[in-house]
C-alpha cells in the first residue's frame, strides 16, 4: 500500500488541507477503469430505505451532482437515530467497498488510547512513556498523553512541507522515516513547551500508536506488535461495534499508522460515528467512560475547534482555516476529518451521523463544507 501510494505521490500528488489540519497524504486510488468523474453514475444502496423528505434528498444528491464544485463523492451514508435514511455510491463503489480513512484514523487512535487509560494502563496527565524522552534534562519528558491528543506536544513537527517532500509527514510515510515511523516522530526536538502551541501533526498520532503497542506487549518483534494491536482493536472496538471491515495498516516495525491509514466501509465508519454520538455506548453497553468522551469532545486550550484528536464545531483562532461550520451548525456537532474530504460528521442534538468519502481538491473544500453544512441544516 505505502509503496504504491508513494508512486502516486511522486507522479504528481497535490496537497489538500481539509480543514487547516494538514492531513497530508497522496491521492486515494482512482475509480475503476471506465468510470470517470464525467460519466460515472452514482449507485443506489441495496437496502430499502424509508421515503426521504425531497428537500433533504436534494441536498444529499447535490454532493454527487455538483462534482465540479465539491470533487468526487464516492460514498454518502446518513443515519438518523441510528437508522439509515440515505445511502449512495459513485460507480465502481458500493456498500462493501473499503475506503481509506486518512486522518479520520486519528479519532480511532484516540478511542483506543481511551480504552487503555480506562484500564489504568496509561495516564492522561502522566508523562508519555516514550523511552527516548526520559533522559535527565530532556524537555520532552514533560509531554503527557493529553498534550499529544491535543496536538500541543511542542515537538518540532512540520506537517506540510514546501515542496511537499520537505514535510515530516511525507518523510515519515514514504521517505527515510517509513521503516520506523515512531522513531522518526519521537526523535524530533522540542520547539515549544508542552501545552504552549497547537501544531497539527500526523506524526503525533503515530507516537500515540507506538505507546499503545508498547503498552500491549513488551516484544519488539514487528509481528508480535501487529498481532497485539490487531487483537486489541478487534476485541475492544471492531467486534463490539460490528466494524468487520476495519483494517489498520502498520509500518515495518509493527507500529499502527494511527494518524492516517486505515480502511473501512462507509457503513462501518458510520458505526464508529454512532459510537461517538452515544458517548461510548453500543447496544446498551458502555465501552468508554463518559469522562473520556467528555475529554475528547471538549475544546483544547490552544484551539477551541479541536478536542482530543477530533474536530469540534467551534470557532478556531484567528488565521486558522475553517474545519466545520460553527456559524451554521449546532454547537455540539463534531467530526472526524481526513485528507481529500473524508468525513464522519456527528450531530448529537439532531441525532444524526453522516459519512462522506471521496476525493476533493484544495480549492473545492469551501464548497464541500457548504454542501455538508446545507445537508446537516436540512436534517
Amino acid at each position: 500500500m505505502l509503496a504504491s501510494a508513494a508512486l502516486v505521490m511522486l507522479g504528481g500528488w497535490s496537497l489538500t488541507h481539509a480543514a487547516g489540519q494538514g492531513s497530508i497524504a497522496p491521492a486515494s486510488p482512482a475509480p475503476k477503469f471506465g468510470a470517470s468523474l464525467d460519466d460515472r453514475v452514482p449507485v443506489d444502496a441495496t437496502q430499502a430505505l424509508p421515503a426521504l423528505d425531497p428537500a433533504i434528498k436534494a441536498k444529499a444528491d447535490a454532493l454527487f451532482a455538483d462534482a465540479d464544485d465539491v470533487g468526487q463523492t464516492r460514498a454518502l451514508y446518513v443515519l438518523r437515530d441510528g437508522e439509515p435514511i440515505y445511502e449512495r455510491y459513485a460507480a465502481g463503489f458500493g456498500p462493501d467497498s473499503k475506503l481509506i480513512s486518512w486522518s479520520m484514523a486519528k479519532s480511532i487512535t484516540a478511542v483506543l488510547t481511551g480504552f487503555l487509560v480506562a484500564d489504568g494502563q496509561l495516564s492522561l496527565d502522566g508523562a508519555a512513556p516514550v523511552a527516548a524522552w526520559q533522559r535527565s534534562g530532556d524537555p520532552r519528558g514533560a509531554i503527557t498523553l493529553k498534550h499529544l491528543l491535543h496536538m500541543s506536544s511542542g515537538l518540532e513537527h512540520v506537517e506540510n512541507g514546501d515542496p511537499v517532500w520537505d514535510g515530516d509527514t511525507v518523510s515519515m510515510l514514504f521517505g527515510g522515516g517509513a521503516p520506523d515511523m515512531a522513531a522518526f516522530a519521537e526523535a524530533k526536538p522540542a520547539a515549544a513547551q508542552p501545552g504552549e502551541v497547537f501544531n497539527y501533526s500526523s506524526a503525533t498520532s503515530v507516537i500515540l500508536a507506538d505507546i499503545l503497542a508498547d503498552t500491549l506487549t513488551p516484544s519488539k518483534n514487528p509481528a508480535a506488535r501487529r498481532e497485539a494491536m490487531s487483537e486489541f482493536i478487534e476485541g475492544r472496538l471492531a467486534e463490539p461495534l460490528g466494524m468487520a471491515s476495519l483494517t489498520p495498516e502498520y509500518d515495518a516495525r509493527g507500529t499502527m499508522i494511527g494518524g492516517s491509514i486505515m480502511h473501512a466501509t462507509a457503513r462501518d465508519y458510520a458505526k464508529f460515528g454512532e459510537f461517538l454520538r452515544n458517548h461510548g455506548v453500543v447496544n446498551g453497553q458502555r465501552l468508554l467512560p463518559e469522562t473520556w468522551m467528555s475529554f475528547m469532545l471538549s475544546p483544547s486550550a490552544n484551539d477551541p475547534g479541536y478536542g482530543g484528536h477530533i474536530w469540534l464545531n467551534r470557532r478556531r483562532p484567528a488565521g486558522a482555516d475553517a474545519a466545520l461550520w460553527p456559524d451554521r451548525g449546532p454547537n455540539d456537532l463534531f467530526a472526524c476529518i481526513g485528507h481529500q474530504g473524508q468525513y464522519i460528521i456527528v450531530s448529537p442534538s439532531q441525532r444524526v451521523t453522516i459519512v462522506r468519502l471521496g476525493v476533493t481538491k484544495d480549492d473545492q473544500f469551501p464548497a464541500l463544507r457548504r454542501h455538508l453544512a446545507d445537508l446537516t441544516a436540512a436534517l
